[in-house]
């Protein structure tokens, strides 16, 4: 494969027109009124072409690569599927990245919809569903360990954020592409999942059974509230399972995103243990970490 960047248009000024556009795109507003995300970062963007996502723009500044072996690659990708190209100077590309220490890479494409009735579910499907999630941050790293834990699917429910968010993107490490995100309202998932035979399984500190009592092995759904008040009675009201986090400092609660990863976590243990979920081999030791955990 040649991996000689195509031709691009170059950008060195910070007033640039197009710069200004996808500055824009950070607001929601904006976002929402164009159709159109910010998915930044190699690692992100090569995982949202690897699963059919097409960018419409690619922003790049070689001057910001880490080691320019993968990304012109990745740059001749994009322009393969269609993306307009532009190089930018360094402040050019420092003025539209929203990461601290950005790597040079930047794609602007359309945003996703998937819907309930589009979700195709295996028998005993495992889904996240997250209601009025307010943090991007929370949510995006919810995306990441549903993915970790072989979820079919996760469900944004009544979104305090969108998951168009940058840093939604950013903290699914690119997970939003590799699984069926759908949003809906809260009313019309409850009677989705108990139309599909879903055990709603709710994290409450006032549940009786601690979260590794309940059997998880089945069709469920793990379902987790807001940051600030937790699921709502829409949920409460038909959860079958309710499972409670035992907390044993002074602390009465864990983030959210934390008490996702040990619940995914306890699915996972009780998966592999009935034999229905084969854990993929270790990888190789190297000397030192390759990625993080």
């Amino acid at each position: 494969m040649n991996t000689t960047p195509p031709v691009a248009v170059e950008i060195t000024s910070l007033a640039n027109a197009k710069i200004k556009d996808v500055v824009r795109l950070r607001q929601r507003s904006h976002r929402d009124d164009a159709g159109l995300m910010l998915v930044e970062g190699y690692r992100e963007i090569h995982r949202a072409l690897d699963h059919g996502y097409k960018p419409t723009a690619l922003f790049y500044c070689p001057d910001l690569w880490l080691k320019h072996e993968n990304e012109p690659a990745l740059v001749a990708q994009c322009a393969a599927l269609g993306a307009r190209l532009y190089t930018c100077s360094k402040p050019v590309f420092e003025k539209i990245a929203y990461r601290e220490r950005p790597d040079g890479l930047l794609a602007v494409g359309p945003q996703i919809a998937v819907t309930l009735a589009d979700l195709s579910l295996p028998p005993d499907a495992l889904l996240l569903v997250c209601e009025s999630i307010e943090k991007p941050g929370n949510l995006g790293t919810m995306l990441r360990s549903a993915d970790a834990s072989g979820a079919a699917a996760v469900i944004v429910c009544d979104p305090c954020t969108d998951i168009h968010n940058p840093n939604v993107v950013r903290a699914s490490t690119g997970t939003l592409f590799s699984m069926p995100v759908a949003v809906a309202g809260a009313q019309e998932t409850v009677a989705w999942l108990k139309a599909n035979g879903f055990a709603i399984m709710a994290a409450t500190p006032h549940a009786e059974k601690l979260y590794f009592e309940q059997p998880l092995t089945g069709r469920v759904a793990l379902c987790l509230g807001s940051e600030q008040y937790g699921l709502t009675d829409t949920f409460m009201n038909d959860a079958g399972l309710r499972v409670r986090i035992p907390m044993l400092g002074v602390a009465d609660s864990l983030n959210v995103s934390a008490a996702a990863t040990i619940l995914l976590s306890e699915v996972v243990r009780q998966r592999i243990c009935a034999g229905s979920v084969t854990p993929p081999p270790a990888e190789p030791w190297h000397g030192e970490s390759t990625h993080d955990q």
